[in-house]
């Protein structure tokens, strides 16, 4: 292992964006990639084995890129940078930055994050059906709900339609006071917020109040036949095979429709089929409809989130191979013991 040493020029005014509060940016390289970061009078020296430090000289200009084009540095980019080094792939991340959607009612940018989310926003663009198919956290709905708002103010379609299963997570919600609409609406409030966040309540109450933008329960999309709109099935996962199918056949000319779901969450009856798992397997080969399967390496909420996700992965490949295991393992006793049985009737009859 050789030492060595390379100097950075960081312009002052993108120091402490690129190294963050405390220098923890700088510190999550150094411990990442094992080297040491010194700063002095503008200059950055990073010292260490000379693959590391040339990772985190590439890390530290994209970074300083980013900064330039006015972006607030987040752990989860460095994370995400340095994840991308080990790859030769780093450099993706200023690429990626360039595809902006919209823009926030506060006038924050929405672009995609990760390389997932990029694939996962061409394929929105370029087909008619795509299935972003993801963990928690890896803007699978905001995302869709960014390019239906963008294709609604550019009049590539007429409406937005929104729409999720009705199905409580692990809680019974029907005996809430109110009408139809305030016993569904706690299902829906994510759909809403995002709708606030990026189009602003006015402009939603005013669309809505022109059936423009319509937010309702999968339950009441049947007997319509959905044209011109951009249509957002969510949490696809909680649907039953027939509702699926009964969603999927709504679809008009002109519309594009965006079904997203997390596998690994579903909150259907035991024993009850997802219709998002028999669709995945139904569709697969039909070249229309794309797949976007986004994972923990997605995850842009606080970097603890992509923790805890990855490690409910790896709890249940675990448990999934103990579980084959434990099979295995009967099916072995119930042939043996049936060997025993055949044994003992062979031997019963060789002695009469």
């Amino acid at each position: 292992m050789s030492i060595t040493e390379t100097i950075i020029d960081i312009p002052v005014e993108h120091e402490k964006n690129i190294f963050g509060d405390f220098d923890i940016f700088a510190k999550i390289i150094e411990k990442t990639l094992n080297v040491t970061i010194i700063e002095r009078n503008g200059e950055i020296k990073v010292v260490g084995d000379s693959d590391n430090v040339t990772k985190a000289k590439s890390v530290f200009l994209q970074l300083l890129e980013l900064s330039k084009r006015g972006n607030i540095i987040t752990e989860q980019q460095v994370n995400y940078a340095l994840a991308l080094s080990f790859e030769a792939k780093e450099k993706e991340i200023v690429e990626i930055d360039k595809d902006l959607i919209c823009h926030t009612i506060n006038g924050k940018p929405i672009k995609p994050k990760t390389i997932g989310q990029k694939s996962y926003v061409d394929q929105m663009r370029n087909k008619m059906i795509v299935f972003g198919i993801g963990p928690a956290g890896t803007g699978k709905t905001y995302l869709a709900m960014a390019m239906g708002i963008t294709a609604f103010k550019n009049d590539e379609v007429s409406r937005i339609i929104l729409t999720r299963p009705a199905i409580e997570a692990g809680e019974k919600l029907g005996f809430l006071p109110g009408d139809l609409q305030s016993k569904v609406d706690p299902y829906l409030r994510p759909l809403y917020d995002a709708l606030y966040q990026i189009m602003g309540p006015d402009a939603y109450l005013k669309n809505s109040e022109k059936g423009l933008i319509e937010v309702a329960p999968l339950a009441y999309m049947r007997g319509r036949t959905l044209d011109n709109a951009f249509i957002i099935l969510d949490e696809a996962q909680n649907t039953t095979p027939a509702q699926m199918k009964m969603f999927l056949t709504r679809i008009g000319y002109g519309s594009k429709v965006v079904i997203t779901g997390d596998i690994t969450q579903k909150d259907l009856p035991k024993g009850v089929i997802s219709g998002l798992d028999v669709a995945l397997k139904v569709l697969s080969k039909i070249d229309d409809i794309g797949f976007s399967y986004l994972t923990n390496q997605d995850v842009v909420r606080h970097p603890l989130v992509q923790k805890i996700v990855k490690a409910y992965d790896v709890y249940e490949q675990k448990k999934k191979r103990y579980d084959d295991l434990s099979k295995n393992k009967k099916s072995f006793s119930r042939i043996k013991k049936g060997m025993k049985a055949e044994n003992i009737r062979s031997n019963r009859y060789e002695t009469r």
